[in-house]
């Protein structure tokens, strides 16, 4: 998708469609809908249509006009974006989202975009990039009879720096493509998105962008002593890849190095401790960890930050053959620990842990995992907020700042010391499944185990990873949760 700046009067522009943005300034009990735009024609085409009342300028309501009267534009569509008090850069990406997905089965291919007055211009054109990319995207890449539906340019009207403005247009094409490039791993079945061929893409897009990557195998896991990643791995005739990805840049100082951690289990069909069948299809997304590291280290090479960032990708299947681990087998970790399997389902907190010490080996200061790690989280926060633990207030107020400015949710959940008893064993250092209660947590606790004194966040995106439904600015599938985020913060780790 083509994106251009455009600084002309929007009466004046010819375009399939003009989108603008319609906040609701009233009180409580009063609503007083207003069109956000800086010239008068727009809001003269859109009077008469709200004045009707038709119009109330509630949150992403759709509203098109034909032939509007003053305008060159051959349509005016209107979205709301909900009470003027409450309209962030956050609404906005979502309606810029909205605009792409309810003109593009219309047949439109291309969108002029008025970026409202009311948040600056660069922060108002990089979310209107994001979302257009966001909401371009469909997840039906193998439907014989696809139907091309997409838009094709979007151009964004607004005033100010051009320079400034054109630098916020290209970091919003580059995060957009990058959640993109994120969700269409996620997308792909695992038949088609083994550990090898994970690692092909991861390979190739590191070529594209100046990456340094290494891909290893089964022999690495074995030299290294990862009996926890192997202990996953080994059922699987699918070999395992150990995908190591570096962003280096000549003026980042030597410390701190940013570590970044994804779980790649490219299908779950939960081991010897086999899922239920209803819904085991979707288990093609638990690499979705993996695939936002994969995607913000895109981001980040493109984007150039003064920092240094490790990727380290730990990818396998989780298959219940006759080689495969059991319940009670005991695995020695990278570190030394050893651990007691309790429930094989439990494998994507074997493959992260030893993916957390090969990064503190590799002199990762500060580590982030990812990982669709448990259905606890999902039952703790729905399908609305992912989880974070962390070790480290710095370290976590920082992600904060981060979340906010990408605009994704995350709730943070606790690590106190008393759930530790919930993963001690009577024959091992510790078990990889402390029960049902807490499911969450534990998961989290063993992590740490892992992350020992190095500061450290784990993000459970189980929740988020996957949309369920269609929602008006993006297509059920895959999400690209967590990919903003850790650009934004890479983005500001130095500072």
């Amino acid at each position: 998708m083509k994106t251009n700046l455009s600084f002309a009067n929007p009466a004046e522009v010819e375009t399939e469609c003009l989108a603008v943005v319609v906040l609701d300034h009233g009180s409580k009990d009063k609503t007083e809908v207003r069109v956000e735009a800086g010239d008068g024609a727009d809001r003269d085409a859109a009077t008469e249509v709200i004045a009707s009342g038709e119009v109330t300028g509630k949150i992403f309501e759709t509203t098109l006009l034909h032939r509007p009267a003053k305008l060159k534009a051959k349509r005016l569509l209107l979205l709301g974006g909900g009470k003027a008090k409450n309209f962030t850069a956050s609404e906005l990406r979502k309606l810029a989202g909205v605009a792409v997905r309810y003109l593009k089965p219309k047949g439109i291919r291309s969108l002029v975009f008025l970026a409202p007055q009311n948040i600056e211009s660069d922060e108002a054109v990089k979310a209107i990039v994001e979302g257009a990319f966001v909401g371009n995207f469909d997840p039906d890449t193998y439907k014989s009879d696809r139907k091309d539906q997409r838009i094709d340019s979007v151009t964004v009207v607004t005033q100010g720096d051009q320079v400034k403005l054109q630098k916020a247009m290209d970091e919003g094409r580059v995060i957009g493509e990058s959640q993109n490039f994120t969700r269409d791993l996620v997308n792909e079945p695992s038949n088609r998105m083994t550990p090898t061929i994970l690692a092909e893409r991861a390979r190739k897009m590191a070529q594209e962008v100046g990456l340094k990557a290494e891909v290893y195998g089964a022999d690495k896991l074995k030299e290294l002593k990862m009996g926890a990643f192997w202990g996953v791995a080994q059922g699987s005739d699918e070999p395992p890849a150990l995908i190591v990805l570096r962003y280096e840049p000549a003026d980042a100082p030597a410390t701190p190095v940013l570590g970044l951690v994804g779980k790649g289990v490219t299908f779950d069909t939960g081991g010897i401790s086999i899922k239920p069948a209803d819904g085991m299809e979707k288990m093609k997304y638990d690499m979705a960890g993996a695939a936002a590291m994969i995607g913000a280290m895109r981001a980040i090479a493109l984007l150039k930050p003064k920092t240094r960032v490790t990727a380290i990708i730990c990818a396998t299947e989780n298959m219940p053959s006759g080689k495969a681990q059991k319940p009670g087998d005991i695995q020695i970790a990278m570190s030394g620990k050893s651990i007691e399997i309790i429930n094989t389902d439990a494998e994507g907190r074997l493959v992260l842990a030893d993916g957390l010490c090969y990064a503190r080996q590799l002199g990762c200061t500060h580590l982030i995992d990812a990982a669709t790690l448990t259905g606890a989280v999902v039952v703790a926060l729905g399908y609305v907020n992912a989880g974070v633990f962390a070790n480290d207030e710095k370290m976590y107020e920082r992600f904060n700042r981060a979340t906010d400015e990408a605009g994704e949710k995350f709730w943070r959940l606790p690590l106190d010391d008393e759930y530790k008893d919930n993963i001690r064993s009577n024959i091992a250092d510790i078990v990889n499944s402390g029960g049902r209660w807490g499911g969450a947590v534990n998961a989290a606790m063993f992590l740490k185990e892992f992350a020992e004194d190095t500061p450290w966040l784990h993000l459970d995106i189980a929740g988020t990873a996957w949309m369920e439904e269609n929602k008006p600015w993006i297509a059920k599938g895959p999400s690209g949760i967590a990919v903003r985020s850790l650009v934004q913060f890479a983005r500001e780790f130095n500072n």
